[in-house]
C-alpha cells in the first residue's frame, strides 16, 4: 500500500510533463500543478492510514474515529508512560491540523459523552528519541479542534535527574470515570504527597482546578 502512495503522484508528475507539449508553463501555472500533486500525495498517505478526504469534509473527525479507545478508570503505571498501550501514530498532515507541540505523537481517545470529547497525546520532547514521552490531555470541540490541553505526565529533566540534592518524585495521575482528573507528585526522598491539583472539563470544554495546591 506504500508504494501505491509514491507511485500515484510520480505517475502524475509524469503526465504533466507529458500534457505540456513545447509550451512552456508560467511559474504560477508549475506551483498551481505542483500543489496539486502535492495534495493528492497527502490525500494517499492519509488513506493509507485509513483517513478518506473525499469521503468527508473533517478529516480530523476521521483521525479522531480512527484511534483506539482508552478504558476508563486509568491511572499512572511506569510500564503506561513507558510502553504506550494502544496509542497510534499521529500523521503529519494531522499535526499541522492540531498545532500540537513535541516530537512524534501517538494519541488514544478516551470515551465520550454529552459535553466530554477528550484524547491523551503522548509527544516526545526530545526529536532525536523516541523512548521518553509526555503526556498530555487535550479537550476537543465539536469540529474536534483542541479547546485546552493539561499536562498529565512529563518527562524527567536530565539536569535534575542528576543532581545529587534534587527530590525524586513520582508524577501520578487518575482520570476516573466520571472525568475526574487527579495529579499528584509524590516525593520518594521522603514519602510523602508534595503537590495534589483535582480537575474536572467545565461546560466551555477547559480543564478547571477544583482543588488548589497543598503542600505537606
Amino acid at each position: 500500500m506504500r508504494k501505491v502512495a509514491y507511485i500515484v503522484p510520480l505517475l502524475c508528475v509524469i503526465a504533466l510533463l507529458h500534457s505540456c507539449g513545447s509550451r512552456q508553463m508560467s511559474p504560477a501555472e508549475l506551483e498551481h500543478k505542483l500543489d496539486s500533486i502535492k495534495q493528492l500525495e497527502i490525500r494517499e498517505r492519509l488513506l493509507a492510514q485509513g483517513i478518506n478526504l473525499e469521503d468527508s469534509n473533517n478529516p480530523l473527525k476521521q483521525f479522531y474515529d480512527s484511534l483506539e479507545i482508552q478504558p476508563l478508570p486509568i491511572s499512572y503505571t511506569e510500564d503506561y508512560v513507558t510502553y504506550l498501550p494502544d496509542f497510534r501514530k499521529v500523521p503529519e498532515e494531522i499535526v499541522s491540523y492540531l498545532h500540537f507541540e513535541g516530537h512524534h505523537p501517538k494519541a488514544i481517545s478516551l470515551p465520550e459523552s454529552v459535553g466530554t470529547r477528550m484524547i491523551i497525546l503522548a509527544a516526545d520532547e526530545d526529536e532525536k528519541d523516541e523512548h521518553k514521552y509526555s503526556l498530555w490531555l487535550y479537550s476537543l470541540d465539536d469540529e474536534y479542534i483542541p479547546v485546552d490541553k493539561l499536562c498529565l505526565y512529563a518527562i524527567e529533566d536530565e539536569e535534575d535527574k542528576y543532581d545529587v540534592n534534587s527530590e525524586e518524585f513520582i508524577q501520578y495521575f487518575s482520570i476516573t470515570s466520571d472525568y475526574e482528573i487527579r495529579l499528584l507528585d509524590y516525593s520518594k526522598t521522603v514519602n510523602e504527597t508534595r503537590t495534589e491539583e483535582v480537575y474536572y472539563l467545565d461546560p466551555s470544554r477547559h480543564f478547571v482546578i477544583q482543588e488548589t495546591d497543598y503542600k505537606m
